[in-house]
This record gives C-alpha cells, sequence and structure tokens, in this order.
C-alpha cells in the first residue's frame, strides 16, 4: 500500500474541502498516478503549533511506479501548485501532503523518511488510515488499527463526512 495524508487549515469548511479535493484530483491528473481509495473527512486539532485553526484531513491509498523520491517531488509540487508557503513549522497551511506509506519501503534520507516518522503517534493520521488500509501492515508489521489502540495521542479527530457529500452539500459537521 502507497498512502499519503492531506492536511488543511486555511479558510472557511468549504475552502479546506476544496483544498482537498484540488490536491487528490491533481495527484490523480498525474499520468502515473491513481488514486485507489479515500477515506472520510477529519476535523481534527493543530498537532504542534495549537493556536491555529482546526484542520480538515483525510487519508488517501494510492497506486504508482514512481519511486518514494518521484512521488515525494510530485507531492510538493501539488502543495507549490496550490500555493503552499512554508513559513512556520507546523503552521498553517492551505494544503499539505505527507507520504505516509510506500508498500514495505524503510528508509532514512534527508528529504524523506519511511514509513513517516510520526505516523504512529498522530490520531489524524491513523484514524483514516485504519479506514481505507483494512488489515495491511502500515508500521512495524502493525495495522493502523493496532497503532490506535497503543498510541498516546489523546487529541480530538471528528468524522466530518466524505468528499462526495462534501461536493452535493451535505456534509456532517
Amino acid at each position: 500500500m502507497i498512502a499519503l495524508g492531506l492536511g488543511s487549515n486555511i479558510g472557511n469548511a468549504n475552502t479546506r474541502e476544496d483544498n482537498i479535493a484540488t490536491a487528490i484530483h491533481l495527484l490523480n491528473s498525474h499520468p502515473r498516478i491513481s488514486v485507489e481509495k479515500t477515506s472520510s473527512l477529519y476535523e481534527t486539532e493543530p498537532v504542534g503549533l495549537k493556536e491555529q485553526p482546526s484542520f480538515i484531513n483525510a487519508v488517501i491509498a494510492i497506486k504508482t511506479e514512481l519511486s518514494p523520491l518521484e512521488l515525494l517531488a510530485v507531492c510538493l509540487e501539488v502543495e507549490k501548485k496550490m500555493g503552499r508557503v512554508r513559513e512556520v513549522r507546523w503552521g498553517p497551511r492551505n494544503i499539505d501532503i505527507d507520504l505516509l506509506v510506500y508498500h514495505d519501503v524503510e528508509m532514512v534520507g534527508e528529504v524523506l523518511e519511511l514509513p513517516h516518522p510520526r505516523i504512529s503517534e498522530r490520531n489524524f493520521v491513523l484514524i483514516p488510515l485504519a479506514e481505507i488500509a483494512d488489515n495491511s501492515p502500515i508500521y512495524k508489521g502493525k495495522t493502523a488499527a493496532e497503532l490506535l489502540a497503543v498510541t498516546l495521542d489523546d487529541s480530538q479527530v471528528t468524522i466530518y463526512g466524505t468528499l462526495e457529500a462534501a461536493r452535493q452539500g451535505t456534509m456532517i459537521g
């Protein structure tokens, strides 16, 4: 499984939903990327820098033959195309795309670590990932559900709805 985490906390709810939808569309439009599954949308409290608006997060499963570094470059290009500006670590952002898992690849490099180094510590990643990953091991042989059962993260993650519902104006939140 290859999984990407997406998040947005700039703008109103519709803007944040649109940011997630736009990023997914741009990724899926790449000739060597196919979006296979999309989690529900979740509203989550910020991690790291707490004094900022809440996020809308989602996780997608994709298929690609791009290498992990090539995929990271595409993710960064999508962020740039959408106007992402990196000013403050963990600060507000219109879009954030993280490469979470790339099959069973384990690597530590200057620009990319796989699986994502904080994947097991983030409810806002584990909850949507559990929704789409079935029983696939994602981190050190454990499933997202197994990691959720032992995580120390007590941050609030609330189901918000689905992208399909967002497009039809029938969101939960």
